[in-house]
């Protein structure tokens, strides 16, 4: 198959800089352009053959797959924009977006989006050449608003678009709030949706109109505390000593023989349980950290759908972020139960774990069932775990998604008590990594 290039159509945006190449790229351009043709020409003949073409052509940008990527970008920018648009316009006349399911969801779900995803990530994870990255990495940085001040290398040594995506940044971008009663940001996003979850079947508002279930997000074998409101009075009447001393013990120890069993004392009054949902847009810092200093004592893998999580797909797609595939990451801090969902969409199918790095999401497979219970690694059955400090990193999205934060927290116990745990963000705030989510006085 042979790829045909126009001489006369600018191929790239920014077409008047490619002109203004000195004629040494000029000549590397043809050259390249050569090389490419007779290659594809090779790997066709060697295909047809039932042979292994070679594989030395992988290093090179594809035409075709540069103007697909191009266009698709271009697509998503304008798509963004204009759904942006009208949530602003919405909001600023106080109006709230309501959940409203239309045929366009449905026909998303005959859509094979997996394919289309891992086809993405091919695309993105082709070589292009250096002379080129800057001129398409500014291009992506000017159409999704990403700051490549921040960026921890030069634009010509991230070799793909990929390793662009998930680009770490320069040491002392992201300070981490070093207060010990407080949790922070675990990535770059807008809060969403934050709030706290009471008594059992709580439930995570997705959008108005429309919840879903704390234990249909994290799955049925969660160690979620399963606290009854009229437990609450029952609980403070226990001798106050016990209570400190268990408390302690719990941090450090806890039985996955049986998910559901877990220490009373975490189940008081004296902790609540609350929520917070932060989307990562496309131009994002796309990296994960540690909200908190935690341990991680078991890695869940939900092999879902990818349907899009942006503004119109939460109003349009019922239990959007239990359908999709996820990774969700339990354990413990010195509050109690912590949990962060990583929740995958279209075009990021991939989440990467540092702390499990042959960890892969968005595997192709022969059937995909629903019901097909989620995959699970105990990281330390003794409970040990894998000891994270704030602000360490986690993992990373290809591209942006969705994090859902659950976790414990204190709550007032008296009336002048000020060991409350409050959030300190608005619904609509952009917020960064290390930056406070909420926190509480020590009493």
């Amino acid at each position: 198959m042979k790829f045909r290039v126009s001489h006369r159509v600018p191929v790239f945006p920014n077409s008047t800089h490619l002109s203004s190449l000195h004629d040494n790229q000029r000549r590397h351009f043809s050259s390249f352009i050569r090389k490419l043709r007779g290659q594809a020409v090779a790997q066709a003949q060697a295909s047809f053959n039932g042979g292994s073409g070679s594989s030395k052509g992988d290093s090179f940008l594809v035409p075709g797959a540069t103007v697909a990527t191009l266009l698709m970008l271009g697509a998503l920018h304008a798509r963004r924009m204009y759904d942006d648009k009208k949530v602003e316009e919405e909001r600023g006349k106080g109006i709230e977006s309501e959940f409203q399911p239309d045929l366009k969801a449905t026909f998303l779900r005959f859509l094979p989006l997996r394919s289309m995803s891992r086809c993405w990530g091919y695309l993105t994870s082709v070589e292009i050449p250096v002379w080129l990255r800057p001129y398409i990495y500014r291009a992506w940085a000017r159409a999704f608003h990403s700051n490549l001040e921040e960026a921890a290398s030069p634009l010509d040594e991230y070799a793909s678009l990929r390793d662009f995506f998930i680009r770490t940044l320069k040491e002392g971008c992201r300070p981490i709030d070093s207060d010990p009663h407080c949790l922070v940001s675990p990535v770059d996003g807008t809060i969403l949706r934050f709030g706290e979850l009471k008594g059992p079947g709580a439930m995570i508002e997705q959008v108005k109109g429309f919840s879903y279930s704390v234990s249909s997000l994290l799955g049925a074998s969660s160690f979620l505390p399963m606290v009854a409101e009229g437990q609450m009075e029952e609980d403070e009447e226990e001798p106050e000593k016990t209570s400190v001393s268990k408390s302690k013990k719990s941090w450090w120890r806890i039985s996955l023989a049986s998910p559901k069993v877990w220490d009373p004392v975490l189940s008081r009054p004296m902790r609540g349980l609350f929520y917070c949902v932060i989307y990562l847009k496309p131009g994002d810092y796309h990296r994960i950290h540690s909200p908190v200093d935690w341990k991680i004592l078991i890695r869940r893998h939900f092999s879902g759908n990818l349907f899009p999580v942006n503004e119109r797909a939460t109003r349009t797609i019922r239990n959007l972020y239990v359908e999709n595939e996820r990774v969700v990451l339990e354990g413990l801090w010195q509050e109690g139960f912590m949990a962060i969902a990583a929740v995958g969409a279209t075009n990021i199918g991939s989440i990467e774990l540092v702390i499990e790095p042959k960890f892969r999401t968005n595997l192709q497979r022969k059937r995909l069932a629903h019901s097909e219970p989620p995959e699970e690694r105990l990281y330390d059955p003794e409970g040990v775990g894998i000891m994270l400090r704030k602000g360490d990193e986690v993992g990373a999205f290809n591209m942006g998604s969705t994090v859902v934060m659950v976790f414990q927290a204190p709550v007032k116990k008296t009336v002048d008590s000020l060991s409350e745990f409050k959030f300190s963000v608005k619904r609509g705030d952009k917020i960064r990594v290390g930056e406070a989510l909420g926190g509480w006085q020590e009493q």
